[in-house]
């Protein structure tokens, strides 16, 4: 039985994809797959930035619904599915590595919800987005949608189901790059390059530690709960400066990066890729 889920890496980049014939479905093999292969490379000093796309012509059609859990299963089993459901996301979005999803067709429900728990979100202009749970009986994104479009397109596309082009998304500043079906993937790998190219500058350990500087996982987390004080990374000088509240200044990157190469800070040690 074939993989539902496709891994190559190259050069540091590890490209991700989605392979489950005809629509690339979320069935329980490909959740299962695709959580386990982001748990490992959180591990993998060979990955340092992911690209996650879709096979054929659709990214992801969403659940699984030829084999959904039915009203009156199994006592429990409904629950399990659905944490299990939201694990496979939690474990793209709480990835150490960059990731850049690569959106080649329909991202629907719950591969709306796959895309957009990806750091970075580019799609070809065949791709679209929507919430078609009005039209299948189920209600499952309507609130991850929340996180990323107006509290009016949300509404349009849960009582609707209108379905947002790749372009529109672009205007609206929604997703990074609108392009050509045969340029999504070299413009992917190219915005991959350049975040491999920061690894190597910084070294991984610091792309841990900017993520604890507000660009972690708020969803899950309820924001800067564990930011002031939390454990510096493995791998990181124990002297790198502390954050007192809960929402970084707008210039805060800005002046982390200064404050490295302030000549107070300049005995600290570089970390190298390996």
């Amino acid at each position: 039985m074939e993989s539902p889920v496709d891994v190559s890496i190259r050069d540091g980049i590890a490209v991700v994809t989605l392979n489950e014939p005809k629509v690339n479905a979320q069935t329980l093999e490909l959740m299962e797959s695709l959580t386990a292969i982001f748990d490992q490379f959180n591990d993998n000093r060979d990955v340092r930035v992911v690209v996650l796309t879709g096979a054929g012509k659709v990214f992801s059609a969403g659940a699984d619904l030829k084999n959904r859990i039915k009203t009156g299963a199994e006592p429990g089993r409904r629950w399990a599915h659905l944490r299990r459901t939201r694990e496979t996301f939690y474990a793209v979005m709480e990835c150490e590595k960059p990731v850049i999803a690569a959106v080649n067709g329909p991202a629907l429900g719950a591969g709306m919800v796959l895309a957009s728990s990806c750091d970075i979100m580019i799609a070809s202009d065949n791709a679209n987005f929507g919430l078609p749970e009005i039209d299948v009986g189920l209600m499952g994104g309507a609130r991850h949608a929340m996180e990323i479009f107006s509290r009016s397109l949300t509404r349009r596309m849960v009582f609707t189901g209108y379905r947002v082009p790749a372009s529109e998304l672009y205007r609206l500043g929604i997703i990074e790059a609108c392009t050509t079906p045969e340029e999504l993937m070299p413009t992917a790998l190219s915005m991959a390059a350049m975040a491999f190219l920061i690894t190597i500058v910084l070294g991984y350990p610091y792309l841990s530690y900017l993520r604890r500087l507000g660009l972690g996982n708020e969803r899950r987390w309820g924001g800067w709960k564990a930011c002031a004080g939390s454990a510096t990374p493995k791998g990181v000088n124990s002297s790198l400066p502390t954050v007192t509240g809960c929402a970084p200044p707008t210039d805060g990157l800005t002046s982390w990066f200064a404050g490295v190469h302030s000549r107070k800070n300049r005995n600290w040690p570089r970390q190298r890729a390996r």
